[in-house]
C-alpha cells in the first residue's frame, strides 16, 4: 500500500549489478559484442521487474466498499468493478451475499473477476450470519478470497431500523451480542479468517441500563478471535474521539471506514468535510490499523456515487493515507 521510489531504484541497481555480474561470471563472453548481447538480456529482465513491483503500489491505493456503489453493482457488477479499479483502488470490501452469492457470481467466479481487474478482496459484511449458518458462510467467504469477515450490524436480531425515523438502534442485550460475536469468532479463527464487528453510532450512547456498548464489547470480546473495523464517520457522528479509544484499547481497530461528513452532519466524500483525519491517521499503529477502505453511505446534491468514491481517492492522498 506504500510506493517507496528511492528505495525500490536502490533495490533494482542491486538486482541489475548481481545479475549481471552472475551472468558475466558463469558465461565469461569475451567479445564486445557478446557482451552487449548479455547487458542488453539483463537490462530487459531487471526493466521488467521494475514494472511487476511499481506499477500496482503506483496505481493502487487503499480500498473502498462496495455499499458505496450497491445500485451500480446491482445492475451491472462487472462494469462496476471495472470502474472501480479504474479509479485506482486495490481492496474490495463486498457488502452484498445471499443464497451462497456475492453480486450475483458464486465465489470462485466473484475471485476470478476482481483478479483479473487487478482487485484484492479484503473483506464481506456478512450480516446474514447466525450461529446456525455461518458455517456455510464461512467457507464462501474463503472460496471468494476473503481475509475478513465482519458483522456489519448486531446479528441475529439485535439490531433495529426505525424506517419511520430512519435511525438505528440495537437491542439492550449486549451481553447476548457479546456471547454471539465472541462463538462467531472462534469459528472464523478455526477457518482461517479474521472476524471484525463494524461500528455505527448507537455503539456509543449510554443504554437504559448505564452500559456504552462499545467500551462493553472492546473489555468483553476476545481480542485473540474478535476485533473491529472503526466507522470513523459514526464515531464522530456519536461525538466520540476515536484517539481516545486506540490509546485505551491499543490494537483493536484493524480496518477503519473512512467517510467525511459536511457542516450538516451528511455523509461527504474524503477530505470534503471536517473530520480531522490527519490528527487520527497519526495514531494508526497505536490503533493497531492494517487496512482502510473508503465508503460513503448516501451522496447528496447530484453527486453520484461512482464519482464520489473518486473524489474520496483524491482526498486519502492528499491527506496521507498510503
Amino acid at each position: 500500500m506504500e510506493f517507496r521510489p528511492q528505495k525500490n531504484f536502490f533495490y533494482t541497481q542491486v538486482w541489475f549489478n548481481l545479475g549481471l555480474n552472475s551472468i558475466l561470471r558463469f558465461t565469461k563472453p569475451k567479445k564486445t559484442k557478446m557482451k552487449k548481447i548479455v547487458y542488453t538480456q539483463v537490462l530487459a529482465m531487471i526493466l521488467l521487474l521494475i514494472v511487476g513491483c511499481t506499477s500496482d503500489a503506483q496505481d493502487r491505493l487503499g480500498g473502498v466498499s462496495l455499499y458505496t456503489v450497491r445500485n451500480e453493482m446491482g445492475t451491472d457488477p462487472k462494469g462496476t468493478l471495472k470502474k472501480v479499479a479504474d479509479i485506482g483502488y486495490k481492496f474490495i470490501e463486498a457488502a452484498d451475499y445471499s443464497d451462497g452469492k456475492f453480486y450475483g457470481m458464486s465465489p470462485e467466479a466473484f475471485k476470478k473477476e476482481l483478479s483479473d481487474l487487478g482487485l484484492t478482496p479484503l473483506s464481506a459484511h456478512m450480516g446474514a450470519a447466525t450461529l446456525d449458518n455461518i458455517d456455510v458462510l464461512i467457507a464462501d467467504a474463503k472460496a471468494a478470497g476473503f481475509k475478513y469477515f465482519v458483522a456489519p450490524v448486531p446479528p441475529m436480531g439485535l439490531f433495529k431500523f426505525d424506517p419511520e425515523t430512519k435511525s438505528l438502534s440495537m437491542s439492550e442485550d449486549i451481553e447476548t451480542l457479546a456471547d454471539i460475536l465472541n462463538t462467531m469468532g472462534l469459528k472464523c479463527k478455526a477457518a482461517g479468517l479474521e472476524f471484525l464487528y463494524h461500528n455505527h453510532g448507537f455503539e456509543f450512547e449510554e443504554n437504559k441500563n448505564g452500559v456504552i456498548p462499545i467500551v462493553y464489547l472492546l473489555e468483553k470480546l476476545d481480542a485473540d478471535h474478535v476485533n473491529f473495523q472503526l466507522d470513523l464517520y459514526w464515531v464522530a457522528k456519536a461525538g466520540a474521539d476515536p484517539v481516545s479509544y486506540f490509546k485505551k484499547y491499543p490494537g483493536r481497530f484493524v480496518i477503519w471506514h473512512i467517510k467525511d461528513m459536511d457542516d450538516q452532519g451528511r455523509f461527504a466524500p474524503v477530505g470534503e468535510g471536517n473530520i480531522d483525519f490527519k490528527r487520527i491517521l497519526k495514531e494508526k499503529e497505536t490503533a493497531g490499523m492494517k487496512y482502510y477502505l473508503v465508503e460513503q453511505d448516501q451522496t447528496f446534491d447530484g453527486l453520484a456515487p461512482l464519482d464520489a468514491i473518486k473524489i474520496s481517492h483524491e482526498g486519502i492522498k492528499k491527506i496521507g493515507f498510503k
